[in-house]
């Protein structure tokens, strides 16, 4: 076993779903983690999964969306655990629901914690990394950031917005030769507690697309990417490098499936519970530690070809992985269409 120096970890999104697993992950490595969100049940039920795994962990309460708040916390973290080594941007909030029934204000939310905390947050960071010359960004994002789906329209514009947002950013340190770097990782669907808190109104209790995937394994991605952050970006599960080349190869065929099948697929046969919390403007997790898991275990893997092959084999393998992505997308879509 290789040794590891600990390093310092700052995750935005760290109270539940991948964010708390990249922490606890990045724990069990013996790293200082600083944990930054907004619900103090979640964040403390994290900080000590991460110091039960090995790790340091430091509680920071933070809303992403506001500069001000990143920037003290960025500052803490230094003061209490060191420079900052890496920063993972995970933290999100939605709305499930048609465009036409989402209020201004609530996509404005979306899009300033979704997208701009992302932006302070990596400014906050690439202030203290290009000062020293070192350090590494982690993106999270999602095959939605190529790929916008029905009843998510605040979601994937802002998922559409950060990949633009990395791919400029990458270009300006490329260009300056710096040895900070950035890097993003596409998720595919992952079961978290989101689906239990987002605000929400569609009839039927929100799911994600299947097949789903562990948080756990979309943290490995994570940490791979975080420690070979050379690459422009991975891909996590055959079914975002099916997606995203689906949709390079035949966008519209796709719109019209989405259409027909996204309004199905995002809801369970359970009806909603008009009463279940809502994170968009306050923690659902501020009393209540909702944990690493949504409500889909049963239904969730924890393995990833495609992960595998993205880290082991590069190009050819992303492509491997996207090829057999394709196909069980097509058997998918001639299965529904013959059940239909």
């Amino acid at each position: 076993m290789t040794s590891h120096t600990p390093r310092t970890v700052v995750v935005t999104g760290a109270s539940a779903g991948i964010g708390r697993a990249t922490a606890i992950a990045f724990g069990a490595r013996g790293d200082n983690v600083a944990l930054l969100a907004r619900g103090r049940a979640g964040l403390e039920g994290a900080a000590r999964e991460v110091e039960d795994s090995g790790g340091r962990a430091l509680v920071i309460p933070t809303d992403v969306s506001d500069h001000a708040q990143v920037e003290s916390a960025a500052a803490r973290v230094e003061d209490e655990l060191g420079p900052i080594d890496v920063w993972v941007n995970v933290a999100f909030t939605s709305v499930f629901a048609p465009f036409w029934e989402i209020e201004p204000e609530e996509f404005a939310r979306v899009t300033s914690v979704s997208y701009l905390g992302y932006v302070y947050s990596t400014m906050v960071a690439l202030r203290r990394m290009r000062a020293r010359g070192r350090g590494t960004i982690v993106q999270v994002g999602s095959a939605l950031a190529y790929r916008g789906i029905p009843l998510q329209t605040a979601y994937c514009g802002a998922k559409h917005a950060i990949q633009g947002f990395n791919e400029a950013l990458r270009c300006e340190l490329l260009h300056e030769r710096s040895d900070v770097h950035v890097t993003m990782v596409q998720m595919p669907a992952v079961n978290t507690p989101q689906f239990s808190w987002v605000l929400s109104r569609l009839p039927r209790h929100a799911q994600p697309v299947p097949p789903i995937y562990q948080p756990e394994v979309a943290a490995r991605g994570v940490l791979y990417a975080a420690d070979h952050p050379h690459r422009r970006e991975y891909w996590v599960g055959g079914s975002t490098a099916g997606t995203l080349a689906a949709n390079a190869i035949a966008p519209g065929i796709l719109d019209r499936y989405l259409g027909r099948t996204g309004f199905a697929s995002q809801q369970t046969d359970q009806t909603r519970d008009p009463d279940q919390p809502v994170n968009l403007w306050e923690p659902a997790d501020a009393d209540r530690d909702f944990g690493t898991h949504g409500v889909f275990d049963d239904r969730s893997t924890s393995e990833s070809v495609q992960l595998w092959a993205s880290q082991h084999h590069g190009f050819l393998g992303a492509v491997a992985g996207a090829l057999a992505g394709v196909g069980l997308a097509v058997a998918a879509a001639a299965t529904k269409g013959r059940a239909g």
